[in-house]
């Protein structure tokens, strides 16, 4: 294991923040079950471990040792893959609340043009971008208009125009910045440090159930309710596959219907 994470092959091609959450997985792992022979890995013993975890840390932890199982697999030390028959728990779940419009006016209330915490909800919603993605975000990736950045986790590049909201915002607020965004020391946020303090903000406008991620969504639904087709929602949000934009499509056209037959109900005559 030591040596695996030492290699290229650990660090080829996945982000900062998901190599540094594999390590931190893998090197458990090997603390707990090290002294076990790797070649006698199995299924069994697999899934005797993940019961013990929440479904969400059960994924997590398949795919931390899915390089490694590969990288056994690739060097002969295994013969079969032992995560072939791992099943996970289900997730119940469906993931980050997505923010509504009445939330999003609520926070916009709480928190005025002008401040720190109405321009992270303004870069949030009006790229859609990811809170690592955001974080990192400054006027160097603005040109004529045009932000111009790469994903962090996935490297798929997306090229947008600033929206006319986040424009305004920005206007009210210094120039000369690393990034768009800064913490009370003057350095940029950590994805994780924003997000902690995102939810304080929140907090303050007494929306708990809200966090980032549910404005990268939102934008999403709001751009499907503007016409945008998925592979138009795939080019701004920067996504690789039809099937992560396609879900806010359908989300966006339940919402039409929903308020169609809400309309219809309206204009019934009045029988009493």
């Amino acid at each position: 294991m030591k040596n695996y994470l030492a290699s290229d092959r650990f660090a080829d091609g996945i982000a900062d923040s998901t190599r540094n959450t594999r390590r931190r997985i893998l090197t458990k792992f090997a603390k707990e079950h090290g002294d076990k022979p790797v070649a006698l890995m199995h299924a069994q013993a697999l899934e005797n471990i993940v019961r013990k975890m929440t479904p969400a840390v059960q994924r997590g932890f398949k795919k931390a040792l899915r390089g490694f199982v590969d990288d056994c697999l690739a060097r002969g030390v295994m013969k079969t893959d032992p995560l072939q028959g791992v099943k996970l728990a289900k997730l119940k779940s469906t993931g980050h609340h997505t923010w509504s419009e009445d939330e999003i006016a609520a926070y916009e209330a709480r928190h005025p043009r002008g401040t720190k915490a109405r321009l992270a909800l303004e870069l949030l919603l009006q790229t859609g971008v990811a809170k690592c993605d955001m974080v990192r975000m400054g006027r160097q990736h603005v040109k004529a208009g045009l932000l111009s950045m790469r994903r962090q986790k996935t490297g798929v590049p997306f090229d947008i125009p600033l929206l006319p909201s986040l424009v305004t915002e920005l206007e009210l607020h210094p120039k000369d910045r690393m990034t768009f965004l800064m913490t009370e020391l003057g350095a940029p946020f950590t994805a994780n440090g924003f997000g902690n303090w995102f939810r304080e903000r929140c907090n303050e406008a007494n929306l708990p159930g809200c966090a980032a991620h549910g404005l990268r969504k939102a934008s999403a639904v709001r751009h499907a309710l503007n016409g945008a087709t998925a592979p138009e929602l795939m080019a701004w949000h920067g996504w690789k596959t039809l099937a992560e934009a396609q879900r806010y499509v359908e989300e966006a056209n339940r919402i039409r219907l929903a308020q169609a037959a809400a309309a219809k109900m309206v204009t019934l005559p009045n029988k009493g």
